[in-house]
């Protein structure tokens, strides 16, 4: 199970990832409102983990968002007001359900459970270009049925050009939706993740540019007609 958690606070932050990582679920983390929706549009995720207030766009707002745009992923509140208008707030805005801070982990992981439950979890669609096939549920890439085998990043990298087609991301924007601010990493982190990737597709039969260049602005996926 993958879940998205927009949380500000770092102490929040460190002990849901430590603790969802034990349960064996992968968790991305954004730090901010904008980021946290930017993510939520670019990947999939089984439910999303929404503080109320946060930088930038508040997490009602998020909501807001998403569902208006037929978003159909969970959606849990985090909130520490625990007052009948946030819960209403909360729950008019599009939430499937909201817990009040501070939380026990566990409650709020049985919630999570039922909220998975209740939505059922039908198969993700297998994300396809040309020869190359990315299984969100297994978490396998192949090349013309050749297991490729790559790190998270490269992984999520990866994933990032399959869900947008012919998108091009400049290494700037790859670094805002792939990377955690705590990780202080550069725009040559971006490219070095980018020549390992290509190496590995190229191993397994795969151009050398199907990760295409597009000088000037960043990456996209090239069809080889």
């Amino acid at each position: 199970m993958k879940l998205l958690l927009v949380e500000d606070d770092e102490r929040v932050t460190e002990a849901l990832v430590e603790y969802f990582t034990d349960q064996h679920y992968l968790i991305d983390v954004a730090h901010d409102g904008q980021i946290g929706l930017q993510k939520a549009e670019t990947f999939n995720y089984n439910l999303i983990l929404l503080d109320v207030m946060l930088p930038h766009l508040d997490g009602i707002t998020i909501c807001k968002r998403l569902r208006e745009k037929g978003y159909h992923t969970p959606l849990l509140i985090l909130t520490a007001r625990d007052t009948r208008t946030d819960k209403i707030l909360g729950l008019d805005a599009g939430a499937d359900d909201y817990v009040v801070k501070p939380f026990d982990l566990e409650v709020l992981s049985a919630r999570i459970r039922a909220l998975l439950r209740r939505v059922g979890q039908n198969s993700s669609l297998i994300l396809q270009w040309e020869n190359l096939r990315l299984n969100p549920n297994s978490c396998e890439v192949t090349y013309q049925g050749k297991l490729l085998c790559l790190t998270p990043k490269e992984y999520r990298l990866l994933e990032l050009f399959l869900r947008n087609g012919r998108r091009v991301f400049s290494r700037s924007a790859i670094l805002d939706l792939l990377w955690s601010w705590e990780e202080i990493p550069t725009e040559a982190t971006v490219k070095t993740h980018i020549k390992s990737l290509r190496s590995k597709l190229k191993a397994v039969g795969a151009p050398s540019d199907l990760i295409e260049t597009v000088y000037g602005l960043g990456y996209r996926l090239k069809e080889n007609s």
